[in-house]
């Protein structure tokens, strides 16, 4: 006797239709928690190509030099410093070079007026962080050391949002891949940037990082 065919019905995992009979479950799609997120134009480059910010490159100067256009400590701070921050992001010449040294001079001549601007930092770090490029990340895991070591209270201001910039840090603690223009490993500079936190981040700082990343180890605590 002729028998019809069985229809394959192609079903998702866990859903009603999984649980028929002539259904097919598919497997869930993968997914690369290190995979390099879309790129996305920052303020910051839309500011500098129309020569709203007082910065240029120097050549005349050393490589990858630049010169202000106004007197560093009398710029506003609120609204520069972020800005600056949301161009660590850059990877194309000259936006990383302004961005990137921009940001040191600016930790660098801060003093107390960085520490009013720390919450308004936190959005760019953190999408820095998750763009998980290495150049950009290793960029980041840099400024933050300088950050939380750029004015006293600098460190202790950032411990409140650990849980806005540590997740990634869970992600990228155990990568062991290196950027091949600098050499850097980013499993390395994340171990290194959380024993800077902990030291700069006054007593409660160990607490919030053990609670975000539980396999972390004091580097204070015996």
């Amino acid at each position: 006797m002729w028998k019809k065919k069985r229809t394959e019905l192609k079903a998702e995992a866990f859903t009603v239709r999984a649980s028929m009979e002539n259904a097919v479950v598919e497997p869930p799609a993968k997914t690369d928690v290190f995979q390099e997120q879309a790129y996305r134009p920052t303020a910051f480059r839309k500011h500098y190509d129309r020569r709203d910010l007082p910065i240029a490159l120097d050549y005349g100067g050393r490589p990858n030099s630049i010169k202000w256009q106004v007197d560093i400590e009398r710029i506003d701070y609120h609204h520069y410093l972020p800005l600056f921050f949301e161009g660590l992001r850059e990877t194309a010449y000259p936006y990383e070079t302004l961005a990137c040294q921009g940001v040191y001079d600016m930790l660098d001549h801060g003093g107390q007026k960085i520490l009013p601007v720390i919450p308004l930092l936190v959005q760019p770090i953190r999408e820095a962080l998750n763009t998980r490029n290495h150049r950009v990340v290793c960029t980041m895991l840099k400024v933050l050391q300088r950050l939380v070591m750029s004015a006293d209270g600098a460190g202790e201001a950032l411990v409140p949002y650990y849980r806005n910039i540590l997740p990634m840090f869970n992600i990228l603690k155990d990568k062991k891949s290196l950027n091949s223009e600098k050499g850097d490993n980013i499993g390395h500079l994340v171990g290194e940037t959380l024993k800077v936190m902990e030291q700069q981040g006054g007593q409660d700082a160990f607490i919030h990082i053990k609670y975000m990343i539980p396999t972390y180890q004091s580097c204070i605590r015996n």
